[in-house]
């Protein structure tokens, strides 16, 4: 295995600006660091480009791609992340048009900018058995450093579009499925369960748009408390729960 023991060696600079939104559109690659993100993507089909493996690393490093050993500090130089890394690589950034036709529950999201919560919402929407993410363009990017880091590699498990919302809540409601929103002025009853469910969560500060809400059954989730509204990423945890385990 070839070693890397400088940081400006041309391909631990590759992987770094990978960081950026920009290189990450013009590469259509993305980076993931750390041993259970590498080895969940590769799992799941990702295409790896490159992997990074830290010289004393004792686990298996049959990579189906070019892979180098690196020293402690282009390992430390490559990660975003607080604690040491084993592994880091740069894979092929999936394919993000939008299907044709949806199955199953499809969780939208409109406008979320925290990656965390991006993240987090995509695991839920994976661990609830959700058929796809439909993400917005001016959602926080599914394959950035924190999101993947939120997501604990479900971006890989199910399909992760971006599309325009208003469109894409058209295209289901043709479909019929039934599209649900949480707005602070809808009403506090759920609407009917049926086999076909899809769910929006809006920005952090704005909530869901005025061209989006009018496409879908506004809910209020009832709060007895005195808090006006939840985090994104709670109150879509909440409803997929809700949404994933209702009879219809």
């Amino acid at each position: 295995m070839e070693r890397i023991t400088s940081r400006t060696n041309p391909r631990v600079q590759r992987a770094r600006s990978l960081r950026e939104a920009k290189y990450r559109k013009e590469t259509g690659c993305h980076f993931i660091e750390g041993d259970k993100l590498v080895r969940e993507a590769l799992d799941s089909g990702a295409e790896l480009v490159t992997v990074f493996v830290r010289e004393g690393y004792a686990g298996d490093t049959g990579f189906p791609c070019e892979t180098f050993a690196v020293s402690d500090s282009v390992m430390d130089a490559l990660s975003t992340a607080g604690t040491p890394q084993n592994l880091c690589a740069v894979a092929r950034t999936p394919e993000p048009a939008l299907p044709g036709v949806a199955e199953g529950l499809v969780l939208l999201l409109e406008d979320v900018q925290d990656p965390g919560n991006v993240g987090t919402l995509i695991r839920t929407a994976d661990a609830l058995g959700a058929g796809c993410v439909i993400l917005s363009p001016r959602c926080a990017d599914p394959f950035s450093p924190k999101t993947l880091r939120a997501s604990m590699g479900s971006v890989y498990h199910l399909p992760v579009h971006v599309a325009d919302i208003p469109a894409a809540l058209s295209a289901l409601n043709a479909q019929g499925y039934t599209c649900l929103c949480g707005h602070l002025r809808g009403s506090e009853t759920l609407p009917p369960k049926t086999a076909k469910m899809a769910l929006l969560v809006g920005n952090e500060g704005n909530g869901v748009s005025d061209e989006a809400a009018a496409l879908c059954y506004a809910y209020r989730l009832p709060m007895p408390g005195r808090a006006e509204s939840l985090n994104a990423a709670v109150f879509g945890a909440i409803m997929l729960y809700e949404l994933s385990n209702r009879k219809e």
